[in-house]
Protein backbone atom coordinates (compact mmCIF):
# COMPACT_ATOMS: atom_id res chain seq x y z
CA UNK A 1 0.00 0.00 0.00
CA UNK A 2 2.63 2.60 0.94
CA UNK A 3 4.73 1.74 -2.92
CA UNK A 4 1.44 2.49 -4.24
CA UNK A 5 0.72 5.79 -2.52
CA UNK A 6 4.33 6.54 -3.53
CA UNK A 7 3.29 5.87 -6.98
CA UNK A 8 0.04 8.68 -6.37
CA UNK A 9 2.38 10.91 -5.04
CA UNK A 10 4.84 11.10 -7.81
CA UNK A 11 2.05 11.62 -10.62
CA UNK A 12 0.07 14.29 -8.54
CA UNK A 13 4.02 16.04 -8.39
CA UNK A 14 4.38 16.10 -11.70
CA UNK A 15 0.85 16.76 -12.86
CA UNK A 16 2.13 20.45 -10.72
CA UNK A 17 4.84 20.80 -12.05
CA UNK A 18 3.48 20.31 -16.08
CA UNK A 19 0.21 22.85 -14.29
CA UNK A 20 3.55 24.99 -13.64
CA UNK A 21 4.91 24.36 -17.13
CA UNK A 22 1.45 25.27 -18.88
CA UNK A 23 0.99 28.51 -16.65
CA UNK A 24 4.34 29.76 -17.38
CA UNK A 25 5.84 29.77 -14.11
CA UNK A 26 9.98 29.15 -13.37
CA UNK A 27 11.45 26.40 -11.81
CA UNK A 28 10.91 27.37 -8.43
CA UNK A 29 7.03 27.49 -9.04
CA UNK A 30 7.21 24.22 -10.40
CA UNK A 31 8.86 22.54 -6.82
CA UNK A 32 6.37 24.73 -5.28
CA UNK A 33 3.46 23.24 -6.93
CA UNK A 34 4.82 19.62 -7.23
CA UNK A 35 4.90 19.93 -3.62
CA UNK A 36 1.71 21.15 -3.18
CA UNK A 37 -0.23 19.01 -5.56
CA UNK A 38 1.40 16.06 -3.89
CA UNK A 39 0.58 16.70 -0.39
CA UNK A 40 -2.41 18.46 -0.05
CA UNK A 41 -5.10 16.14 0.08
CA UNK A 42 -3.53 13.92 2.31
CA UNK A 43 -2.75 16.86 4.52
CA UNK A 44 -6.51 17.79 4.93
CA UNK A 45 -7.38 13.93 5.37
CA UNK A 46 -4.99 13.92 8.53
CA UNK A 47 -5.99 17.27 10.01
CA UNK A 48 -9.88 15.99 9.70
CA UNK A 49 -8.94 12.78 11.31
CA UNK A 50 -6.90 14.48 13.79
CA UNK A 51 -3.89 12.15 13.20
CA UNK A 52 -0.35 13.97 14.47
CA UNK A 53 1.63 14.11 12.88
CA UNK A 54 1.11 14.95 9.89
CA UNK A 55 2.24 12.18 7.51
CA UNK A 56 4.61 13.99 5.56
CA UNK A 57 6.31 15.38 8.28
CA UNK A 58 8.28 12.08 9.08
CA UNK A 59 8.89 10.33 5.62
CA UNK A 60 11.99 11.66 4.48
CA UNK A 61 11.67 9.39 1.21
CA UNK A 62 8.22 10.66 0.48
CA UNK A 63 9.58 14.45 0.43
CA UNK A 64 12.31 13.28 -1.69
CA UNK A 65 10.35 11.84 -4.13
CA UNK A 66 8.26 14.84 -4.64
CA UNK A 67 11.26 16.77 -5.15
CA UNK A 68 12.82 14.07 -7.36
CA UNK A 69 10.05 13.95 -9.62
CA UNK A 70 10.14 17.67 -9.81
CA UNK A 71 13.33 18.24 -10.97
CA UNK A 72 13.22 15.00 -13.55
CA UNK A 73 9.88 16.61 -14.77
CA UNK A 74 11.24 20.07 -15.65
CA UNK A 75 13.98 18.47 -17.20
CA UNK A 76 12.06 16.54 -19.48
CA UNK A 77 10.24 19.53 -20.56
CA UNK A 78 13.05 21.45 -20.92
CA UNK A 79 14.09 18.61 -23.90
CA UNK A 80 10.33 17.69 -25.41
CA UNK A 81 7.16 19.66 -25.57
CA UNK A 82 4.40 18.96 -23.43
CA UNK A 83 2.06 16.11 -24.43
CA UNK A 84 -1.35 16.97 -25.13
CA UNK A 85 -3.38 16.05 -22.69
CA UNK A 86 -0.33 14.99 -20.26
CA UNK A 87 -1.52 16.72 -17.38
CA UNK A 88 -5.16 15.06 -17.26
CA UNK A 89 -3.78 11.39 -17.72
CA UNK A 90 -1.17 12.17 -15.15
CA UNK A 91 -3.16 13.70 -12.88
CA UNK A 92 -5.85 10.56 -13.27
CA UNK A 93 -3.54 8.19 -12.03
CA UNK A 94 -2.77 10.66 -8.82
CA UNK A 95 -6.45 11.04 -8.14
CA UNK A 96 -7.20 7.37 -8.41
CA UNK A 97 -4.58 6.01 -5.99
CA UNK A 98 -5.11 8.83 -3.64
CA UNK A 99 -9.09 8.71 -3.61
CA UNK A 100 -8.23 4.51 -2.45
CA UNK A 101 -5.73 5.82 0.32
CA UNK A 102 -8.00 8.16 1.63
CA UNK A 103 -10.57 5.72 1.81
CA UNK A 104 -8.77 3.27 3.56
CA UNK A 105 -7.44 5.56 6.17
CA UNK A 106 -11.12 6.64 6.80
CA UNK A 107 -12.13 2.98 7.64
CA UNK A 108 -9.43 2.26 9.70
CA UNK A 109 -10.10 5.74 11.57
CA UNK A 110 -13.70 3.67 12.06
CA UNK A 111 -15.61 6.84 10.60
CA UNK A 112 -19.00 6.32 9.35
CA UNK A 113 -19.74 4.98 5.71
CA UNK A 114 -20.78 8.81 4.56
CA UNK A 115 -17.41 9.99 6.14
CA UNK A 116 -15.16 7.56 4.07
CA UNK A 117 -16.64 8.93 0.84
CA UNK A 118 -16.80 12.56 1.89
CA UNK A 119 -12.94 11.36 2.83
CA UNK A 120 -12.09 9.85 -0.24
CA UNK A 121 -13.00 12.51 -2.18
CA UNK A 122 -11.71 15.11 -0.32
CA UNK A 123 -8.23 13.20 -0.58
CA UNK A 124 -8.28 13.08 -4.18
CA UNK A 125 -9.75 16.12 -5.33
CA UNK A 126 -7.74 18.56 -2.63
CA UNK A 127 -4.36 18.38 -4.15
CA UNK A 128 -6.08 18.72 -7.86
CA UNK A 129 -8.12 22.07 -6.00
CA UNK A 130 -4.74 23.87 -4.28
CA UNK A 131 -3.21 22.90 -7.87
CA UNK A 132 -5.43 24.96 -9.93
CA UNK A 133 -5.87 27.89 -7.43
CA UNK A 134 -2.30 28.15 -7.23
CA UNK A 135 -2.39 28.03 -11.42
CA UNK A 136 -4.89 30.85 -11.24
CA UNK A 137 -6.84 28.58 -13.04
CA UNK A 138 -10.98 29.30 -12.16
CA UNK A 139 -13.33 27.27 -11.77
CA UNK A 140 -10.56 24.39 -11.14
CA UNK A 141 -11.55 21.34 -12.52
CA UNK A 142 -13.39 19.82 -9.73
CA UNK A 143 -16.30 22.46 -10.21
CA UNK A 144 -16.31 22.16 -13.85
CA UNK A 145 -19.16 19.50 -15.72
CA UNK A 146 -16.04 16.78 -15.82
CA UNK A 147 -16.20 13.94 -14.10
CA UNK A 148 -13.69 14.02 -11.31
CA UNK A 149 -14.96 14.35 -7.94
CA UNK A 150 -17.77 11.74 -9.54
CA UNK A 151 -14.97 9.34 -10.17
CA UNK A 152 -13.55 9.73 -6.55
CA UNK A 153 -16.83 9.17 -5.43
CA UNK A 154 -17.00 6.28 -7.36
CA UNK A 155 -14.34 5.03 -6.16
CA UNK A 156 -14.87 5.29 -2.92
CA UNK A 157 -17.97 3.46 -3.04
CA UNK A 158 -16.66 0.52 -4.36
CA UNK A 159 -13.68 0.47 -2.35
CA UNK A 160 -16.29 0.50 0.81
CA UNK A 161 -18.53 -1.78 -0.73
CA UNK A 162 -15.67 -4.17 -1.96
CA UNK A 163 -14.13 -4.04 1.93
CA UNK A 164 -18.24 -4.77 3.10
CA UNK A 165 -18.22 -7.78 0.92
CA UNK A 166 -14.73 -9.17 2.27
CA UNK A 167 -12.91 -8.33 -0.81
CA UNK A 168 -9.14 -9.05 -0.21
CA UNK A 169 -7.78 -5.46 -0.07
CA UNK A 170 -5.31 -5.77 -2.70
CA UNK A 171 -8.14 -6.32 -5.40
CA UNK A 172 -10.30 -4.34 -3.98
CA UNK A 173 -7.32 -1.73 -4.01
CA UNK A 174 -6.84 -2.79 -7.76
CA UNK A 175 -10.36 -2.80 -8.63
CA UNK A 176 -11.40 0.59 -6.93
CA UNK A 177 -8.40 2.72 -8.63
CA UNK A 178 -9.05 1.52 -11.61
CA UNK A 179 -12.42 2.70 -11.44
CA UNK A 180 -11.73 5.97 -10.79
CA UNK A 181 -8.43 5.95 -13.37
CA UNK A 182 -11.38 4.79 -16.21
CA UNK A 183 -13.91 6.95 -15.34
CA UNK A 184 -11.16 10.10 -15.27
CA UNK A 185 -9.93 8.53 -18.99
CA UNK A 186 -13.29 8.30 -20.57
CA UNK A 187 -13.97 12.28 -19.34
CA UNK A 188 -10.74 13.52 -21.00
CA UNK A 189 -10.58 11.23 -24.23
CA UNK A 190 -14.57 10.33 -24.75
CA UNK A 191 -16.17 13.81 -23.27
CA UNK A 192 -17.88 12.40 -20.77
CA UNK A 193 -19.03 14.70 -18.30
CA UNK A 194 -22.18 15.40 -16.16
CA UNK A 195 -25.38 17.63 -17.32
CA UNK A 196 -24.44 21.36 -16.58
CA UNK A 197 -27.31 23.26 -14.50
CA UNK A 198 -30.10 24.88 -16.64
CA UNK A 199 -32.84 26.77 -15.61
CA UNK A 200 -36.59 24.37 -16.38
CA UNK A 201 -38.11 26.72 -19.33
CA UNK A 202 -41.30 28.09 -18.30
Amino acid sequence: MHALYLLGIAAFAASGVLAAHRARMDPFGGLVLAFAAAISGGTLRDLILDRHPLYWTHDLVLLVLIASVAVLTMIYLRRRELPHRALMVVDAIGLAVVTVIGARAAIDAQVTPVAVLILAVLTGVADEVVRDVLCGEFPPLLLREEVYATAALAGGAAYLGLHWAGVPDTANTAASAALVFLLRLAAVFRGLHLPRLQRVPG
